[in-house]
C-alpha cells in the first residue's frame, strides 16, 4: 500500500502543459491552475495574444500565437511550443469558436471554420503530442503513464442546441473523439478525457447574461442557481492532468452546476 500523501498526486512538477485558447476565460484559469501545481505552461492565443496570462503566471509560462482556423495552425503551435520547452506532457484543447445562425442559413465557410477550430485542430494537436510522447517513451524506455490530454467539450456534446449546428456537431464530435483516442492510447500511457462546462460567465456568454429573459431561464434550470466562474473549472482540469487521475480515461466530466441532472 502506498504511503504517498494524496495531495502529492495533484502536483505537476517537471511537467510541461500546452493550453490552447488561454488568453482569457476558461483557458486562462486552467493555465494558471496548472502552473500553480508546478507545471511549465505554454499559453496559446488564437486571434488574441495570451501575453497577459503568461505575465500573470510568471517565468514558468510562455505565450504563443497561432491561428487554429487554418489547417497548418496546430502544427505551427506545437512546433513552437516544443522548440521552446523540449516536449509536451499535458495538452488542454480549450480553444473554440461559435457561429450563431439558423441551420438553413449557415454558410459552408462558417461550418468549416467552426469544425476546424473546435474539432479538427483538436485531433491534429492530440496526434502531434501523442506521436512525440510515443517517441520519447521508446527512446527512454519509459513504462509509466507519461501523457494527459483534456478536451473541452460542452453541454451541446449531449444536447442539440438552437441556431448553432456547427458548434453542436463539433462538440458532439469532441465527446466521441475523446473516447476513441482513450481506447487507443490508454495502453500506451496517455489518458484522454474531456470536461463539459455548463453556463460560465465569460466574454463568450456576455450577450446571454445581458438578456434578462434568457438569463432568468438559464438560472432557473441550474440547480446551483448561478453562472459558473472560470476558476470553477480549474480543479477538474488539474485532477485530469495529474497522477490522481491515472486510472481515469475516456470520460466526459460535466461541470455545470447540476444542469444535466435537472
Amino acid at each position: 500500500m502506498s504511503t504517498r500523501n494524496i495531495l502529492e498526486l495533484f502536483r505537476l512538477d517537471g511537467k510541461v502543459a500546452l493550453v490552447t485558447g488561454a488568453a482569457s476565460g476558461l483557458g486562462a484559469a486552467i493555465a494558471i491552475a496548472l502552473a500553480q501545481a508546478g507545471a511549465q505552461v505554454a499559453v496559446h492565443g488564437n486571434r488574441r495574444p495570451a501575453d497577459e496570462t503568461a505575465a500573470t503566471i510568471g517565468t514558468s509560462a510562455v505565450a504563443f500565437q497561432s491561428d487554429l482556423s487554418t489547417t497548418t495552425g496546430a502544427e505551427t503551435l506545437f512546433n513552437a511550443a516544443k522548440q521552446h520547452f523540449g516536449h509536451i506532457d499535458i495538452l488542454i484543447n480549450n480553444a473554440g469558436t461559435i457561429s450563431r445562425a439558423p441551420a438553413e442559413d449557415t454558410t459552408l465557410e462558417d461550418w468549416q471554420t467552426v469544425l476546424q477550430v473546435n474539432l479538427t485542430s483538436v485531433f491534429q494537436l492530440s496526434q502531434l503530442v501523442a506521436r512525440d510522447i510515443f517517441r520519447r517513451k521508446a527512446a527512454f524506455c519509459l513504462s509509466s503513464s507519461t501523457g494527459k490530454i483534456v478536451n473541452i467539450a460542452s453541454l451541446l456534446s449531449f444536447q442539440g442546441g438552437i441556431r448553432v449546428p456547427a458548434y453542436a456537431s463539433s462538440k458532439g464530435g469532441i465527446a466521441q473523439l475523446t473516447k476513441a483516442l482513450a481506447n487507443e492510447w490508454a495502453p500506451r500511457g496517455i489518458q484522454v478525457n474531456a470536461i463539459a462546462p455548463g453556463y460560465f460567465a465569460t466574454t463568450n456568454t456576455e450577450a446571454l447574461q445581458a438578456d434578462e429573459t434568457r438569463n432568468r431561464q438559464i438560472l432557473e434550470r441550474i440547480p446551483a442557481a448561478r453562472w459558473g466562474q472560470p476558476q470553477d473549472l480549474a480543479g477538474s482540469a488539474l485532477f485530469l492532468c495529474s497522477p490522481a487521475s491515472d486510472y481515469v480515461t475516456g470520460t466526459v466530466l460535466t461541470v455545470d452546476g447540476g444542469w444535466m441532472a435537472r
